[in-house]
């Protein structure tokens, strides 16, 4: 029934005035039948309709990246900044020659049954309450790193997808990387030997924070739809343009979770391991005592896990040594027999006496210290969203996977947080102390909680 559907679609839609003329109003242009609107008619079975939440410095790749997906339109731009909304726009009609929808209130999409899947890349805080309520709303759900705020929001992410039975893909796009993949399964077949330890790692020269200062939120700012599921709380400046990262724990998860979600997530992945038996931190602040940023900026993790491998973690935000050199990031893989050093560019394989045997690069346009997306591994993870939402297709992230990588992220922050080593039971991945376990979840303003199905 689709196939005749569609063929008489492209049997009429050229020699049907009515329909060049109704489909080119879409788009203002009446007198000519668009490539993007004759693709949106033969296209019709198959089409998915997608809202943006989140417009800050991801959107502009993960746009371009969704531009380059079949039959798949953008409906609706949401965010809590007027002046993100209208960039945006700017961005589609640029790249498209259409606008989308202006919506601030993402609830106002939830109640829109014709949107198929909500682009996720709001601050962290939003993330696993807008996931949440999408699945409740039945759509799907591309959600950009980390997935969670703290390990019970994790918890909620997989009950809600397993109860509505949604697509759910985590935007760790390197899972979606041609050598990366490529190395990964060779590094299973045994190439390095028996794969044992990995070191991930991220330097970075971040500059000096702004201290809050209390006053008016920005124009064009709805602050309690930012804060959203976090406690309510007055203004300070710069909170809403990035540097909620830096100011606490009601809105980010620290560089941990900025970065140490895609690092951390290779090298587990590469050491076929899931949830830790025990984690050691040392972490502090080292630069600018006196600036506004209230965390760490100086990590080292240990992960220990069974069968005698572990993860360690070294995240430095603001000293670039070695950005020059490998990117600024990646992952070292030691095995019996050898190693691997991997980053978004390239893979180099090491003998066990440290020579080179093979050095291959990447071609994906998308590699360094910032991943801004809308580069070939963004689109190919994008794409494996879509083909998942149609086909079924196995996800190269799927979000009950994402989750464990996400969960070395936490257990960072509940150490350095909690100032406590500890064990961790590695089958339920539950802490085992009472001080750590303080971290686990975190408070919510009335009405926003979500609850397991």
């Amino acid at each position: 029934m689709k196939n005749k559907r569609r063929k008489f679609l492209q049997e009429t839609t050229l020699a049907s005035a009515g329909i060049v003329t109704a489909i080119g109003n879409l788009y203002a242009s009446p007198n000519k039948l668009s490539a993007k609107s004759y693709s949106r008619i033969i296209g019709a079975n198959d089409r998915l309709n997608f809202a943006f939440q989140g417009l800050g410095r991801r959107i502009p790749g993960l746009l371009r990246s969704t531009l380059k997906l079949k039959n798949v339109d953008v409906i609706y731009f949401c965010d809590v900044m007027d002046k993100q909304i209208i960039n945006a726009n700017k961005q589609l009609n640029k790249l498209a020659g259409y606008s989308a929808k202006s919506e601030k209130d993402i609830h106002n999409i939830f109640d829109d049954k014709n949107i198929d899947a909500i682009i996720m890349a709001t601050p962290d805080h939003w993330h696993a309450y807008g996931a949440c309520k999408a699945m409740e709303a039945g759509k799907h759900v591309y959600l950009e790193k980390p997935c969670s705020h703290n390990m019970m929001e994790s918890e909620l992410i997989v009950n809600h997808k397993k109860y509505f039975k949604k697509v759910v893909q985590m935007g760790n796009q390197q899972r979606s990387s041609t050598h990366t993949n490529s190395i990964i399964k060779k590094i299973h077949d045994g190439i390095i030997g028996n794969a044992y330890n990995a070191v991930a790692f991220y330097n970075n020269n971040r500059e000096r924070v702004p201290n809050q200062v209390p006053m008016s939120p920005p124009k064009g700012l709805d602050w309690n739809l930012f804060q959203g599921p976090a406690p309510r709380r007055n203004y300070t400046h710069d909170t809403w343009d990035y540097n909620w990262r830096w100011y606490g724990w009601d809105y980010g998860t620290g560089e941990a979770g900025n970065n140490a979600t895609h690092e951390l997530d290779i090298a587990r992945w590469a050491l076929e391991v899931n949830y830790p038996i025990s984690v050691n931190v040392f972490a502090e602040k080292n630069h600018f005592l006196d600036d506004g940023w209230t965390m760490y900026d100086n990590m080292e993790a240990k992960f220990k896990f069974s069968k005698n491998k572990s993860i360690n973690w070294n995240g430095r935000s603001r000293n670039a040594f070695g950005k020059n050199r490998d990117g600024g990031r990646g992952t070292i893989i030691y095995g019996t027999e050898g190693s691997v050093f991997i980053n978004r560019k390239e893979y180099i394989l090491y003998d066990i006496k440290g020579n080179v045997i093979d050095n291959v690069k990447s071609n994906d346009n998308e590699s360094g210290i910032a991943l801004g997306g809308g580069g070939d591994m963004t689109t190919r993870h994008m794409q494996n969203f879509v083909d998942s939402i149609r086909n079924g297709t196995t996800l190269n992230s799927p979000i009950d996977d994402a989750v464990i990588s996400q969960s070395l992220v936490h257990y960072a922050n509940i150490a350095y947080r909690s100032n406590k080593s500890y064990i961790v039971d590695d089958n339920t991945g539950k802490i085992k102390n009472k001080k750590a376990n303080k971290y686990w979840s975190r408070d919510y303003e009335p009405g926003w909680k979500i609850e397991k199905k």
